[in-house]
C-alpha cells in the first residue's frame, strides 16, 4: 500500500504565501513524476506544477513566477512554494505522484486526500 498525505493548506490574505508538503510512504521502489493539482469549486481539477524525478519542471501559466515545485527524493516528498497569492488560487491542492511500488514494480498513479488553499481579497 502506499499513502501520499498532504499538509500545509489553510487561509492567507491576498499576496500572502504558503508552503505545501505532500510525503509519500509504503512499498515504495521509487517514485517517477510529482505534481500538484488543484480543483477550485465547480470547476474541474487542472494541473499546478510538476515534477520529474530527474528534477525538471513545468507550471500552469497562471501561477509561472509565482509557484515554486520542489521534492526532496531522500524524503519521497514533494513541496509547493506559493508565493503572491491571489483569491483565484482558491482551491483543494491534490498531490499527485507515479511510483512503482513492492517488488514487482507496478506503476501506481496515487493521490492524497487533499488539502484546502483560501485566499482572502
Amino acid at each position: 500500500q502506499v499513502q501520499l498525505v498532504e499538509s500545509g493548506g489553510g487561509l492567507v490574505q491576498a499576496g500572502g504565501s504558503l508552503r505545501l508538503s505532500c510525503a509519500a510512504s509504503g512499498s515504495i521502489f521509487s517514485i517517477n513524476a510529482m505534481g500538484w493539482y488543484r480543483q477550485a469549486p465547480g470547476k474541474q481539477r487542472e494541473l499546478v506544477a510538476a515534477i520529474t524525478s530527474g528534477g525538471s519542471t513545468n507550471y500552469a501559466d497562471s501561477v509561472k513566477g509565482r509557484f515554486t515545485i520542489s521534492r526532496d527524493n531522500a524524503k519521497n516528498t514533494v513541496y509547493l512554494q506559493m508565493n503572491s497569492l491571489k483569491p483565484e488560487d482558491t482551491a483543494v491542492y491534490y498531490c499527485n505522484a507515479d511510483i512503482s511500488v513492492g517488488v514487482f514494480r507496478n506503476r501506481l498513479d496515487a493521490w492524497g486526500q487533499g488539502t484546502l488553499v483560501t485566499v482572502s481579497s
